[in-house]
């Protein structure tokens, strides 16, 4: 948003977002975030109603307004669906997407409509290029716009190999399923190395209350501490780390932290998920590698047992905490330079220039 008003001066925004979005656009996006941040089938029908009223109201308000563009921004369980809808009732409107939607993982067929129904999409990764554009989609690879993030806050600190850190997530559902079971692999790896110390890093206020409360239950409270808001920080800090599977494992590897992947959700999500999804990872470090950078704990393996086994294994071994780290910062290397969000409002503008 900051990089298209540098463009083009007087943009106006509408529309759903988050907090930081709905301050710089004077008011014209809503803060849906915490209500809109939704994870699995089943978690989803649960809340169908919500999600069809808004879907509702903010078809309404395209039509009435009669935007430019509509820049759709990942989502697309939500966006896809819009998308279509607005090509069909106001199909003067731009559509561009930011972030590939990943049906190369879980639903080819439909990139036909995907191409139908968007003008531009502006990819993270070099491979979905590609294939998008092979369908008859302007696409575009700007790089992942972590990239920039990252590169500000990287830190010059040397990692403390008897301290290991903890991301569980940044979701409510997935922060209550995961942390209690970071929380007893700690007392198995304390049985084998003695004097470990852990950091367990909370993504917002909510999320530092829910894992408190599991943390003075645990009774761990003298070998643990949470962290509000400095994941990043961490992740430069500590020796390895366990990572819930999403943004951070992404995160974590461009700054060359060892870790492992755990994952975990409803088992009717879990199931269905196997039968769409056609890939042999689920962490986005090793799709882009191509192989199994990362040691991925996921449902029924994401467990106490199998968590301590991994921490141990790399808190006894510098050479394969380092090894890992490396490999980590080479395969996240491929993320791109920075820049990525100038880039992007570029590609946008470029979309409007060659009409």
């Amino acid at each position: 948003m900051r990089a298209l008003l540098e463009r083009w001066g007087g943009i106006e925004f509408r529309g759903l977002g988050g907090p930081m979005m709905e301050e710089l656009s004077g008011g014209g996006v809503s803060n849906w975030v915490d209500e809109a941040a939704v994870v699995g089938l089943v978690e989803v029908l649960k809340r169908y109603g919500w999600f069809r009223e808004k879907f509702a109201k903010a078809l309404v308000e395209i039509e009435e307004l009669k935007p430019d563009l509509l820049l759709l921004v990942d989502y697309p369980g939500f966006n896809l669906r819009l998308a279509k809808a607005v090509k069909e009732r106001v199909p003067g409107v731009k559509v561009v997407h930011y972030v590939a939607p990943q049906v190369w993982a879980w639903n080819r067929r439909r990139i036909p409509g995907i191409v139908q129904s968007h003008d531009l999409l502006i990819c993270l990764f070099p491979f979905e290029v590609e294939l998008f554009e092979k369908a008859g989609l302007r696409s575009r690879c700007v790089g992942h716009p972590l990239v920039d993030e990252l590169e500000e806050r990287r830190l010059k600190v040397v990692r403390d190999g008897n301290l290991v850190g903890l991301f569980p997530g940044s979701r409510r559902r997935e922060v209550a399923r995961l942390f209690p079971i970071m929380l007893k692999s700690i007392e198995r790896v304390l049985r084998e190395r003695k004097g470990v110390r852990f950091v367990a890093a909370a993504a917002s206020k909510k999320m530092e209350r829910v894992m408190r409360d599991e943390l003075d239950r645990s009774g761990l409270g003298e070998v643990v501490d949470i962290e509000l808001g400095r994941s990043q920080e961490l992740m430069q800090k500590v020796g390895c780390g366990v990572v819930a599977s999403g943004t951070a494992t992404l995160e974590a590897a461009y700054y060359g932290m060892p870790y492992c992947l755990v994952y975990q959700v409803a088992r009717a999500t879990y199931l269905m998920a196997r039968q769409l999804v056609k890939l042999p990872y689920i962490g986005l470090i090793n799709i882009l590698a191509g192989r199994g950078v990362v040691e991925e704990l996921i449902q029924d393996e994401a467990n106490e047992y199998e968590i301590a086994r991994w921490v141990v294994s790399y808190l006894k071994d510098e050479e394969l905490r380092r090894g890992l780290g490396d490999e980590l910062r080479e395969v996240a290397s491929r993320l791109g330079e920075p820049g990525v969000h100038r880039r992007a409002a570029d590609e946008i503008v470029d979309l409007f220039d060659h009409e």
